[in-house]
């Protein structure tokens, strides 16, 4: 299986977060990439390529042009205002204000299109955010051009950007905008099986009244997990995306029994829709050491998911979102990788 990679996630580095009350280092570090990709080496699991650079057309497509359009110019107003460190936002429109007038000052902005403080931006960030997106474009191509499948290594992740807003260390959604891309390309149908511990809530959101992208969840319960507004079982599409979003909230605790029950389910309903390819958000914080999260699979467990996936025989485009375990990122994450060239 190809792998594509960039180095320039890594200017994506040294940004603070706020967790509990307190501002500390983020989780989501550069080493989890970096772990990664020496993983997929040291496992001979294939090629490692860069990416080929792509427009930002399919991620207008599946985004808010304006929203898209404002990400590169955060870290240039942030210094333009006097300051540096790191940029976040620390107020939001929400019930009774006003959140359809479009502000002018960075503070303001950042609010504006973010729903938490976990989206946050130093120098090298737009960069990477790119680089990350057109990762993601390129392993598409690879699987649309007749590979088996591919791994888009993507730093910073997606899944929690919606088509209007970033947040939990996501700016643009790679996998949304692949499955975009495969629709512009002529695929009739996609599927998008979102594994990652916490809820893709920008995934569901951008294709909640479509039909033409089947989105299933596999997360923690949002009545206590984090991205906590979505990801309840009730949601299951709009208008014509009725029936076309399907979610899997699990309580803290469960292990590979509960959580590969819900991955039965979600495969019946993948494979019923018989998509032209097959995305996969592929998070490992349900890793049972994973520091944010609060599920308990185990290493073993990740050869086992990648079988299963392979077993559906589609087409199939791994995208990188979430874990935080850096000690065994690289071992869950190639693990679900070797499992579906082994499957």
């Amino acid at each position: 299986m190809k792998t594509v990679y960039s180095p320039l996630h890594a200017g994506h580095s040294g940004q603070m977060e706020l967790v509990a009350g307190a501002i500390v280092p983020g989780f989501e570090k550069s080493s989890r990439a970096e772990i990664i990709r020496a993983r997929i080496e040291s496992e001979k699991l294939g090629e490692v390529l860069p990416p080929r650079e792509f427009d930002l057309s399919a991620a207008k497509r599946v985004h808010r042009a304006d929203y898209v359009d404002f990400l590169p110019t955060v870290w240039p107003m942030w210094v333009a205002s006097g300051r540096s460190g790191t940029a976040m936002p620390f107020t939001w429109p929400t019930r009774g204000l006003r959140g359809d007038v479009r502000p002018r000052t960075i503070d303001a902005l950042l609010g504006f299109y973010s729903f938490d403080a976990g989206a946050n931006f130093v120098e090298g960030t737009w960069a990477a955010v790119k680089s990350s997106h057109d990762v993601a474009l390129t392993a598409a191509a690879l699987v649309g051009n007749g590979e088996r499948a591919a791994f888009a290594l993507c730093r910073p992740p997606g899944h929690h950007a919606g088509s209007g807003f970033m947040g939990g260390y996501c700016y643009i959604n790679n996998a949304a905008v692949a499955a975009q891309w495969f629709r512009d390309q002529g695929a009739s149908k996609v599927a998008i099986l979102d594994i990652d511990y916490h809820h893709g809530n920008g995934t569901q959101e951008i294709f909640y009244e479509r039909s033409d992208v089947l989105v299933a969840n596999l997360h923690g319960d949002p009545m206590g997990e984090y991205p906590f507004f979505l990801g309840h079982a009730d949601e299951t599409g709009a208008g014509e995306g009725e029936g076309f979003n399907h979610n899997y909230p699990m309580p803290p605790g469960t292990a590979w029994d509960g959580w590969s029950a819900a991955l039965d389910d979600a495969y019946a309903k993948v494979a019923a829709y018989a998509p032209d390819i097959l995305v996969v958000s592929l998070g490992v914080d349900t890793f049972e050491k994973d520091p944010i999260s609060q599920f308990k699979l185990r290493s073993e467990d990740y050869p086992k998911i990648g079988r299963r996936i392979a077993k559906l025989g589609m087409p199939t485009l791994f995208v990188m979102e979430g874990g935080y375990a850096v000690e065994e990122i690289g071992i869950n994450a190639v693990g679900v990788l070797s499992g579906f060239e082994d499957g």
